[in-house]
Parts: structure tokens; sequence; C-alpha cells
């Protein structure tokens, strides 16, 4: 799925939504009218489901994916991520890379929408 496929109606749609972040110590909420005007996210597939993540597309080669949970009706997805982005000694990733983002299903659509992206420390409890 492309952004670009996406109607003018639905567009305007998600310009009204919001999200949430804590990412380098500034606070949201962000409203997705601005991140579609000032970056250039784009759907990425996690587990099979088309996600728009604020994130621009041209880092989407530096995302792995850790851990997809959707919800027991798949209205909402909570997405463990690692970007890659801006970390440049691998040792540190563990503190910089982690993100966790929770996504709901846009109404009457098949994707899904970002409405909180947090920094996260990759923790894994075994």
């Amino acid at each position: 799925m492309k952004r670009s496929s996406l109607s003018t109606t639905v567009l305007d749609q998600i310009k009204t939504w919001r999200w949430d972040r804590i990412i380098e110590k500034h606070e949201g909420p962000e409203r997705w009218e601005s991140t579609l005007q000032y970056y250039d996210p784009e759907f990425i597939e996690i587990a099979g489901y088309p996600v728009l993540l604020p994130v621009d597309r041209e880092y989407h080669p530096n995302i792995t994916i850790l851990r997809c949970i959707a919800s027991e009706d798949h209205r909402t997805l909570t997405i463990f991520l690692k970007d890659t982005t801006y970390v440049t000694d691998p040792r540190d990733e563990y503190f910089a890379a982690g993100y966790v983002a929770v996504c709901e299903r846009f109404p009457g659509q098949d994707f899904y929408v970002a409405i909180l992206y947090h920094e996260w420390f990759m923790v894994e409890n075994r």
C-alpha cells in the first residue's frame, strides 16, 4: 500500500488525527497533518498489516520489527521495533534504537495509523 493511493478524503481524515511521542526528550502530542507536511512517511508492512508510522520512508531499510501484537479484535497493534538510522555504534542499540508504537486501524480502511510512538530501551524478558 502506498500513501499516494489514498483518496484526498482519507488523507484529510488522517490529518485530523494526533499521535503522542517521547523522542529525544521531546514530547507530543503531534498532529498527523504536520507529520505529513514536513516529513515523508510511507506505509510499511508489519506482520501482514499496512502501518503508517511517523518515520520518513528513507529510514525504512534501517527498521527491524522485533514484535507485533494485534489486539483480539485486530483494531489495535502494539509494535516493538529497532531503528538504527541514528545509531553509529551497534553497542548503543539497546539505548538508542528501540521504539514502541501503538497503532489503530483507521475507520473504514484496512490500514493502521500510529497514535503513540515512543523511545524504548530494548528490554527482553525471558
